[in-house]
């Protein structure tokens, strides 16, 4: 199996430096054996210099690592897997920087000659900003809707306070023609 797996890690270095996101490949017991320099900069230093042969959830928790972990399914399903909106912590990072992520998954699994699951590649696409802008863009729509019903209740209550203001002139005039009539008779 581990003979596959360099296999593998041989073949994939040759495409590797056109990856942007970030990536690792796991052994079969989830133990970090590489990762580009993408994944290496998302780390805190301590963390980052002794990457290999860590569990990858020792690394990176994500609300999936439990429950549905990306190469668990990868290797059951034995093919890509790929999960969008997964939110999660580079563990090891405090303060501003230790904020909540939010990543597209995707997962592929590293195979041995007769099928059987040697490892995956996992690719994370950080996609925090833009899911920060769509939750502000959202918001700000939300907002102008209010916004929207506020004003169109202001209408609302301005025409009929029109409306009730002009029946009233209408009425004055009317009294008014009446007691003109009545004086010129």
């Amino acid at each position: 199996m581990a003979d596959a797996l360099e296999e593998f890690l041989e073949q994939f270095k040759r495409v590797a430096p056109a990856l942007t996101d970030s990536y690792f490949i796991v052994d079969r017991d989830r133990r970090i054996v590489d990762f580009n320099r993408a994944f290496y900069a998302m780390l805190p230093r301590p963390v980052a210099r002794q990457l290999k042969g860590k569990h990858c959830y020792d690394v990176l928790s994500l609300n999936v690592c439990e429950s549905e972990c990306i190469a668990h399914q990868c290797w059951q399903e034995g093919r890509h897997i790929r999960l969008n909106e997964i939110t999660g912590r580079v563990i090891g990072k405090e303060g501003k920087d230790g904020e909540d992520l939010r990543f597209v998954l995707s997962a592929v699994p590293i195979t041995g000659p007769s099928g059987e699951p040697v490892g995956a590649l996992e690719i994370q696409r950080n996609v925090t900003d833009e899911a920060s802008v769509h939750l502000k863009y959202k918001a700000m729509l939300e907002n102008e809707v209010r916004e929207r019903e506020r004003l169109a209740a202001q209408v609302k209550t301005r025409t009929r306070e029109l409306l009730e203001a002009n029946q009233r002139l209408l009425k004055t005039q009317k009294e008014l023609l009446a007691y003109k009539k009545g004086l010129v008779v």
